[in-house]
């Protein structure tokens, strides 16, 4: 596969830098397969993000007969098809997680904007929950509990991106941030002005909604905390370091007042090797309890229930056999 995988790590490279520098700390073989994953995900999100409304569907119809031939095992001619291929084939990875992201893209052909939380959330789990529950396998990491914290690392890390990108979704055509959350921070029916600049009006209570989208996210963080501290410690390392880059964003966001009309929130190069460096030491405090399964019965006491769709488990177990 080394050939196949010189192409993804130069998407992952070019863009992603925080997954980039996170993959780096991975074991090689994992960092090359999440390489693959990464690049395959962008490969499917541009096929269809870049297209336009005509083409979209006619590109989603492509996307699964790729499946098709993914999973049946064809000869593919490029190489980050035959890359997925060989994670797919190696790692025992489900068909029904690569089909939840490309229906999370249909949800981008066919929604501008979201009426509630729990809407939204389903958006979240299947464009980036999906994508933490694709890195279980080649983790070696195949336990529900930890499953569901995978997820829950990936929707906070989405929901972050929402609340960073709402200005540029906005000039998309594209509204995230639900009416629900928009209507007790004073506005309504926002989404009426789609296609126009962004009401100044609205800057406001877009703000308190982005607010409460952060805290939202910060739920997900947590749990997905307790699924990194079951993780062997190079992997904890690599997410640990993505999860506290992707958090600083949300606190860069913060401390902007939340205004959405300042531009894309950045986490510079010094802050992003200050995060490794802190992600290290939070490590090294868990590694006595990896070493008697704490972390585990840690993972298992976290209750707050957050969104999770159980009947996506039993793939897992399908794919095992």
């Amino acid at each position: 596969m080394t050939r196949e995988v010189a192409p993804c790590r130069a998407s992952i490279a070019q863009n992603s830098k925080s997954f980039a520098l996170a993959a780096k700390l991975l074991p090689r073989r994992q960092a090359d397969e999440a390489a693959v994953l990464y690049a395959w995900c962008r490969r499917a999100d541009d096929t269809v993000d870049l297209a336009t409304n005509a083409e979209a569907r006619a590109s989603l119809r492509r996307l699964h007969q790729e499946l098709d031939s993914i999973y049946g095992g064809e000869i593919l001619a490029e190489p980050i098809l035959r890359a997925f291929q060989s994670v797919v084939r190696e790692r025992g990875l489900p068909r029904a997680l690569p089909e939840e992201l490309l229906a999370g893209l249909e949800m981008d052909c066919e929604i501008a904007w979201y009426s509630t939380r729990d809407e939204l959330l389903r958006y979240c789990f299947r464009v980036a929950g999906v994508v933490g529950l694709m890195m279980c396998p080649t983790l070696e990491v195949r336990d529900p509990e930890a499953l569901r914290r995978a997820a829950h690392l990936g929707m906070a890390m989405q929901l972050t991106n929402i609340c960073r990108d709402v200005l540029e979704d906005w000039d998309m055509g594209r509204l995230y941030v639900p009416e629900e959350l928009l209507r007790a921070a004073g506005i309504r029916d926002l989404h009426q002005h789609l296609g126009r600049p962004f009401p100044a009006d609205a800057v406001a209570p877009m703000a308190r909604a982005v607010r409460a989208l952060l805290r939202e996210a910060d739920a997900y963080y947590v749990s997905g905390d307790c699924g990194i501290a079951v993780l062997p410690w190079r992997a904890a390392l690599s997410i640990r370091t993505a999860r506290r880059v992707y958090a600083a964003i949300g606190r860069r966001v913060e401390r902007r007042g939340c205004d959405v009309t300042l531009g894309r929130a950045v986490v510079p190069l010094h802050e992003k090797l200050l995060h490794v460096a802190r992600a290290a030491i939070g490590v090294l405090e868990e590694l006595p309890a990896r070493g008697r399964g704490r972390a585990r019965a840690r993972a298992a006491r976290e209750e707050r229930a957050l969104w999770f769709p159980e009947e996506i488990l039993p793939c897992f177990q399908e794919a095992a056999r």
